[in-house]
């Protein structure tokens, strides 16, 4: 990966490894955006579907700037980027399939017009062919994600988050296998895994940071 060249660095991990904090301070540190799944939703809240996307790229090749206000000032600046587009139908709660689709399409926008670091939404695959990007996974030992999930969660018991994360864990490989047709698990989808085993957050990006040279 160049980082002289537009790139886009996904990072899916196990919930309580600390990833999505290593991918906030590694954008920090690299000075491009961060994204994760509440940005897609902010922007998903504003009407925008697969179909609108579409229109939106009929009209030019890079729309995401545009759109990226509505994530940046927190929405109700939509109005002016979809006048004149046809009146698509916001996708029903339930219609998982729609929702994935469309936000492929954003994430692919986004890396489109800037470079940037990505969590999870199966990015791994999203990204797959794209000529400058880096796929990391970020695992950590169980113990140490049942003591950071209780922290962050306020669950009481050892036995109560270690069910919460066994429960998270199959929910998000049965949304990669289904969207995918992958294991999110597979290592064989990144191009680096890292432990987090007696290791920091910070000493995760710096070794992000050597890997990418």
């Amino acid at each position: 990966m160049e980082l002289s060249n537009k790139y886009v660095i996904t990072i899916n991990r196990e919930i309580g490894s600390g990833g999505k904090t290593v991918a906030k301070l590694l954008a920090k540190k690299l000075g491009v955006p961060f994204y994760d799944k509440a940005h897609l939703k902010t922007v998903e809240d504003e009407g925008l579907n697969e179909e609108k996307i579409e229109s939106l790229k009929s009209k030019k090749r890079t729309w995401w700037p545009d759109l990226k206000k509505i994530v940046e000032l927190g929405g109700g600046f939509a109005v002016s980027i979809f006048d004149n587009l046809p009146n698509y139908a916001v996708p029903e709660d339930n219609d998982t399939d729609k929702k994935y689709q469309t936000e492929q399409e954003i994430l692919k926008g986004i890396a489109d017009a800037e470079s940037c670091v990505v969590v999870g939404r199966c990015s791994f695959v999203t990204f797959k062919d794209h000529p400058n990007h880096l796929n990391i996974w970020i695992q950590s030992p169980l113990e140490s994600r049942v003591e950071r999930v209780m922290k962050k969660k306020g669950i009481a018991s050892k036995a109560e988050a270690e069910k919460f994360i066994k429960e998270v864990d199959k929910l998000c490989d049965d949304y990669a296998k289904r969207h995918a047709g992958v294991s999110r698990y597979d290592p064989r989808n990144y191009d680096l895994v890292i432990s987090m085993k007696d290791r920091t957050e910070e000493e995760a990006v710096d070794l992000i940071l050597k890997y990418i040279g």
